[in-house]
């Protein structure tokens, strides 16, 4: 399962060094952490929905998410701070690896009229977030036993100093996308 990491130290790196022209190994870009992110904000109404969140998110990832809190009050939405609104999962080492090459070879192909992913939606310090509609691109999650469709995000947490650099990287890592 940690064919992209191995690829990524030996391919990925001698590529970048050469496009680039690091002077030293530590320079050269890498893969920091991946965020997948559920907002939920029908959590307000239904706090069973968080329930189901959960069990997807840990289904796909591997690892138990946290359940992130509201930080103000909003009246118009009848929340209130410190309100359960959504779950995250911070993934690191082999697990995020995993988890990129499933994406990556998996999930995106699943798509329908999938034309690979925007590359605009870096940060400028190179960072990249991907919005997914429905969790059911994963083959972990089976369509009878979800309560709700629900969209994610993720975000792809970089050691690159640039949007071109991060771009590069997430390219030479498998990241189909669409010119």
């Amino acid at each position: 399962m940690a064919r992209l990491k191995d690829k990524y130290v030996n391919e990925v790196q001698a590529q970048l060094q050469q496009k680039f022209n690091y002077k030293s190994v530590m320079e050269i870009p890498k893969l920091e952490k991946v965020v997948v992110n559920v907002g939920l904000g029908e959590a307000v109404q239904n706090p069973k929905a968080l329930d189901g969140a959960v069990q997807d998110i840990t289904l796909i990832t591997g690892q138990k998410p946290i359940v992130t809190r509201a930080k103000k009050s909003v009246a118009a939405f009848k929340l209130r701070e410190g309100m359960p609104i959504g779950v995250k999962v911070t993934l690191r080492g082999n697990r995020m690896y995993e988890f990129v090459d499933k994406l990556i070879n998996v999930a995106l192909p699943r798509v329908r009229d999938f034309r690979g992913v925007s590359p605009k939606s870096f940060d400028g310090r190179g960072n990249y977030s991907l919005g997914l509609k429905e969790q059911l691109l994963f083959p972990e999650i089976k369509y009878d036993n979800i309560d709700a469709l629900r969209g994610l995000e993720v975000v792809f947490v970089t050691t690159a100093k640039t949007d071109e650099e991060g771009r590069e990287l997430l390219k030479l890592l498998g990241m189909p996308f669409n010119s």
